[in-house]
This record gives C-alpha cells, structure tokens and sequence, in this order.
C-alpha cells in the first residue's frame, strides 16, 4: 500500500518571473486600476460635456488660487457682492458732535463701489476709534446696504496751553485735539509744563470760592510745584505750593473786607503764612511816589514856616 500525499502549489501566471507573480497591489491602487480597466473597456459611462466642466473647473480653482496669493481675493469678493445688490448705499452716524462724517467716510474708505458683505467690521471700527474725537464706537451691517455708526464722543473739560500751542483736554488730562476755533473758548485755561495733568484736580478746590472761581481766566503752572491764578483784570494771585485753602481764605476775607481785587494793582502774593505782599501796576506805583514826593515837599515847607 501506498501511501499519498499532496502538496499545494501556487500557480504562476505565464510570463511572469515567480518573484514578480507574488507581489499584490495595495488596495487603494487596486480601485484605480479596476476603475481605468473598466473605462477602457467601456463599461463606465461619462456624461457629455463632463471634461469641459472639469476643465473650467480647474481653470477657475487655479485662477482663485492665484488671487489669493496675489492678495485680489477681497476685491474680487466686493465686486462680486456689489454686483448682485449689496453695494453701501446709506451710512447713518448717531452721537457725532465734534467728529464730521466726511471724516468717517474716509476713515472707511467708502466710495460708492463697497460691498456691504465684505466690509470687515472689526476694522472699521478700528479705524474709526483712531479719529480724535471717537472715544468708543459701534458698527453694525443692515443688510442689504446700511451701515448704522454710533459714536461715544470725549468730553473737552479745558484747554491747555504748551508754549505757543493749545489743545483741549479731558479731564483726566487726556489730550484730545488741537484747539481750531473759539467755540470752546469758555473753558478754563491751563498753562505750563504738567499743567493738563493736574488740571482737574486743582480746579475742584477752587468750587468753595466760586465768585473768585468765576474770575479766573488762566491757570499757571509754575515750575511744576505750584499754581498762579490769572484773573478777568489781569491781576496774578500767587498761591503758595501747600495749603492753597488758607491762601484763598485770606484773599476771599481781604476781597470782602476792603476789595482789593478792584484796586490798581498787578499782583497778590500769598505764598507766605505770616504776610500777604501787594504789587502795584507801574502807573499806581508812578501816582504813589508822585504822591510820596509831594507829601515830602509839603512837610519841609510846612517846616520852614515854623
């Protein structure tokens, strides 16, 4: 008896050496190849005008490509939405009193071709706060082509004088804008080197005497320690660099009791404790010596006679 056994064997396509029969195709490539077998054989079907669509296509997708790395896709966008209605026809600004529209038009670039669509909000609001007077803003689209703007604007407290400019303040010493005409000519005039910064501070201490307040035209820093006050008559009241209170305890007391500040001088010092020192204008100096000198004169000849 005989006893079999078999042995499989793998069958090798004709043609091919053994080495390369053993290798298979990945499966993803196996797909592309069933797919390209079939197409030539014919048992896929391709619409018509299929490779003219998938060569616009292409031709499209290359040409966005190319814009974007031009940096032309955002123009591209806004002629495109323009096109088709959303082109900026109405801009409403709310709470504008000192900043004029013309500038907010040009802070936007807004020309009559913007798109509604692809103005960026975030910017203009940004360019917007960068004008002087636009301490917050808000920007909101309506579509189909409004733009509603309002403005919270800064508050001028002062105008401050730094040698031969001037410029409006806020009153946290701020500086808003240069000063261009006299509408704000009734705010209070500060003059000096850190003169904006210590500003308001000062000038609230001054609300106990409110008719001599109401008197002054200027503010003047001196040297950074102290102020002197300018008044409507042109007097200078010197104020010591503490205790401004008892200073102008005493002016308010001398104006009540002999009015001095109606006399014919040129200035009040009350830097020091314990004397108040008066300047007199050059003529009432000229009319006080005039007066000396004759009183001399008559005493002497008085004199003689006895």
């Amino acid at each position: 008896m005989f006893a079999l056994s078999v042995k499989k064997s793998r069958v090798r396509p004709v043609g091919l050496p053994e080495a390369e029969a053993g290798r298979v195709l990945p499966r993803p490539l196996r797909r592309i190849v069933r797919f390209l077998v079939s197409l030539a054989a014919g048992r896929i079907h391709i619409p018509r005008h299929t490779g003219s669509i998938a060569t616009a296509l292409f031709i499209g997708a290359t040409g966005l490509y190319g814009m974007s790395l031009g940096g032309h896709s955002q123009d591209v966008a806004q002629a495109s939405t323009t096109a088709i209605g959303f082109a900026i026809e109405d801009v409403k600004v709310s709470g504008n009193r000192e900043t004029s529209e013309i500038d907010i038009l040009e802070r936007l670039g807004l020309d009559g071709t913007t798109s509604l669509v692809a103005l960026d909000v975030k910017e203009a609001r940004k360019q917007l706060t960068e004008l002087p007077w636009v301490e917050d803003v808000s920007v909101r689209k309506v579509y189909p082509g409004t733009i509603e703007i309002a403005l919270k604007e800064r508050e001028a407290f002062a105008i401050w004088q730094h040698g031969s400019d001037l410029s409006l303040i806020e009153k946290n010493g701020s500086v808003i804008a240069p000063l261009r005409d006299n509408k704000f000519s009734t705010l209070p005039l500060f003059v000096g080197r850190d003169a904006e910064t210590a500003a308001a501070g000062f000038a609230d201490e001054f609300d106990n005497w409110p008719e001599i307040k109401a008197r002054v035209k200027a503010y003047i820093r001196v040297a950074g320690r102290r102020w002197d006050l300018r008044l409507d008559n042109g007097i200078v009241v010197k104020l010591p660099e503490h205790n401004v209170p008892r200073a102008m305890d005493t002016l308010a007391t001398l104006e009540a009791e002999q009015g001095i500040l109606e006399r014919d001088i040129a200035a009040v010092d009350l830097r020091l404790e314990d004397r108040t020192t008066v300047r007199l204008t050059e003529g009432a100096l000229e009319r006080r010596n005039a007066a000396v000198e004759q009183r001399t004169k008559d005493l002497k000849k008085a004199a003689k006679r006895t």
